[in-house]
């Protein structure tokens, strides 16, 4: 919610308690009258200057909730930053020190979108689990591919 909203909202209810202060207020005035016993002394009974103290503290707090409610209202909110991400152009690899078996691996990932299990990759090229364990050894010494375990299988994820 904005500031702006919840300093309508707190006005609102700002308004709401001095309908209510007031309609106490007279009340309690009505009830003081038919309390004390002489019509001349209802203005000077004690218990006016109780009743006038509650509705100006009580008054006070609302105009407390309206000064906050209008503060709200026109305070402007801090900027919002924004940042936005920029996409990287896909760097393109540099299979220059791969040997043929290497370069076959990227080629797969690549055509996979970058993700391939361990297991289909090992199907896809042939080689047993021990090849494909060293394969992937040497590439992840290179930072090519990284290995990423998902149960009991293995992702072969290709490295940006």
């Amino acid at each position: 919610m904005e500031n702006k909203q919840v300093g309508y909202i707190i006005l609102g209810i700002a308004a709401v308690l001095v309908l209510i202060v007031l309609m106490f207020q007279s009340t309690l005035t009505k009830a003081v009258a038919s309390t004390c016993s002489a019509e001349n002394h209802a203005l000077s009974c004690p218990m006016n200057a109780g009743v006038n103290q509650q509705t100006y503290l009580s008054l006070g707090i609302v105009g407390l909730l309206i000064i906050i409610g209008l503060v709200m209202i026109f305070t402007k909110p801090k900027e919002r930053i924004v940042v936005k991400k920029v996409k990287d152009k896909k760097k393109k690899l540099n299979l220059s020190g791969l040997d043929s078996k290497e370069k076959e691996v990227v080629k797969i990932l690549e055509l996979e979108n970058g993700t391939i299990f361990q297991a289909e990759l090992m199907e896809k090229l042939g080689i047993g689990k021990v090849g494909i364990t060293r394969l992937l050894d040497k590439l992840e010494a290179k930072q090519i591919v990284e290995r990423k375990r998902r149960g009991m299988n293995n992702v072969v994820v290709l490295r940006d």
